[in-house]
């Protein structure tokens, strides 16, 4: 009887496998990626908080421009559907991605504390955190070359909120004040009123704003570097490898082109006519 039983099972077990892989290899074959569904619903979220000229907004229109704006609707070009900006803050813009609230959020630094939350694209861009002020301000010493050189007594710089550069000048500054702002305007309006001696920001943002005020502004890249990070779309942390890398095949050949770069141009080329 018993041997009956083990011939039996023997006999069974090669077809249930066999029938095990044919379920799987179907389901494989019908199975649905990321960018299949945003094909289906015809339109791309893409997550937008402002900083100047990764993402900016017309607030007149509410028309986004900037390089990353530009590579999203390139993005949305690709999977031939339509690209919808949702405004966010860069206090939100992990919060949203996770809650579903769009498909991808714009210019997002990559951080090991967000990739436990989220996953990341290949960099568009390389990213540095650098500390722009007057160079007339009598607080900061002429030739300061380190965070320690301004970390003083009655020294206020202004951060956005939320961001990459929030998080590497709290962890770097003892002693000095740290003035957390909602937006971009409202820390370059600090530093312009004299609130605040000191704006840190993105090196090509802060760039700009050197640029924007040639008279009394420079910058200073710290030594060591306060932070220097990749610069990607973030992505939903549940997508797949082959998702991930629909993304990544679209950056490669967008940087490797040339054409991030001229994004690049493009967006400060706007950022500083409107300055004018």
């Amino acid at each position: 009887m018993l041997s009956k039983l083990i011939t039996s099972a023997l006999r069974t077990m090669p077809a249930l496998a066999l029938l095990g892989a044919l379920t799987t290899a179907a389901e494989a074959q019908t199975a649905e990626g990321y960018w299949q569904g945003v094909q289906k619903a015809g339109v791309l979220k893409c997550g937008a908080a402002v900083a100047p000229p990764y993402v900016m907004r017309d607030p007149a229109t509410g028309e986004y421009s900037g390089f990353f704006a530009d590579l999203c609707k390139e993005f949305a070009d690709a999977l031939k559907v339509k690209p919808e900006f949702v405004d966010t803050t860069w206090d939100n813009i992990v919060a949203g991605l996770q809650a579903g609230k769009w498909d991808v959020s714009l210019a997002l630094n990559r951080t090991p504390a967000r990739a436990m939350a989220v996953q990341f694209s290949v960099p568009a861009m390389e990213y540095q955190i650098s500390l722009a002020y007057n160079k007339n301000n009598t607080k900061i010493p002429a030739g300061a070359s380190t965070v320690a050189d301004i970390d003083k007594e009655g020294v206020t710089l202004a951060v956005m909120s939320g961001t990459a550069q929030d998080k590497a000048i709290s962890a770097a500054v003892k002693t000095a004040t740290i003035m957390r702002l909602p937006g971009n305007d409202e820390t370059r309006l600090a530093v312009t009123s004299k609130r605040a001696d000191i704006l840190v920001d993105a090196s090509d943002t802060n760039q700009l704003f050197t640029q924007s005020n040639p008279d009394w502004a420079i910058a200073m890249n710290p030594t060591p570097a306060l932070a220097k990070q990749g610069v990607a779309f973030g992505l939903p942390h549940n997508l797949s490898t082959a998702d991930v890398e629909v993304v990544n095949i679209f950056l490669e050949e967008k940087v490797a082109t040339g054409h991030v770069d001229e994004l690049i141009k493009k967006a400060v080329d706007e950022v500083l006519k409107g300055a004018k």
